[in-house]
């Protein structure tokens, strides 16, 4: 799938992509893996997305350890990264390319703080109500690892996977500063590194009795 605002990459951004991104103040990230262990199950695919709604699809291949365009881009000060669930996608691309991402916005722990007249944060919740959009989550649970022979439908379910997150942590950010919520946001958004860490490493309930 190649269109004008979606491409396909192979194992990194190109150098003219890198920069186009760069530019942008926020960058919408995604990952899709085999499973949901980043020390066994192995990054298949990254999404970004841009304020002027570029995508891009990146296939890592298998044993791949380093892509260095996108460690700019993850790791360059002037672009806040909006994940939603960053948990699960910053100790991802840790573990598998090296990356230490920065700064970070997670759009589950926004409306976790913001939306609390509901129990349902689900990517697919929050589009469908700030949005009004109801995406497809068909391919959710699907087989990644051949990047080679990808469908229209897992690359469709990947690319809105990151279409929307700039537009719902807008209006998420203005929620939590309406609910007078904002700081305490943006410090779970900071100590986010250090609970990755302490995934990585293995540990559980570190702060219980």
């Amino acid at each position: 799938m190649t269109l004008p605002d979606f491409q396909v990459c192979d194992s990194d951004l190109s150098d003219a992509s890198l920069e186009e991104y760069l530019k942008s103040p926020a960058i919408a990230v995604d990952t899709e893996t085999m499973g949901l262990l980043p020390q066994r199950d192995r990054l298949c695919l990254v999404q970004l997305c841009n304020l002027e709604g570029k995508v891009a699809a990146i296939r890592i291949l298998r044993g791949q350890t380093a892509a260095p365009n996108l460690k700019t881009l993850m790791e360059a000060n002037q672009s806040l990264k909006v994940f939603h669930f960053a948990r699960f996608d910053v100790a991802t691309l840790r573990q598998n390319l090296g990356i230490c991402v920065q700064p970070i916005f997670c759009t589950k722990i926004a409306s976790k703080l913001a939306r609390t007249y509901t129990n349902r944060h689900g990517l697919k919740d929050v589009v469908l109500e700030l949005e009004k959009v109801e995406l497809d989550k068909s391919s959710q649970s699907s087989d990644w690892g051949n990047a080679d022979n990808l469908s229209e439908a897992q690359l469709s379910y990947a690319a809105n996977d990151v279409r929307y997150l700039l537009s719902i942590q807008q209006k998420l950010m203005t929620m939590l500063q309406r609910e007078e919520r904002w700081q305490i946001a943006q410090e779970c958004f900071q100590i986010l590194p250090t609970i990755v860490t302490l995934d990585l490493l293995q540990f559980k309930d570190l702060f219980e009795h």
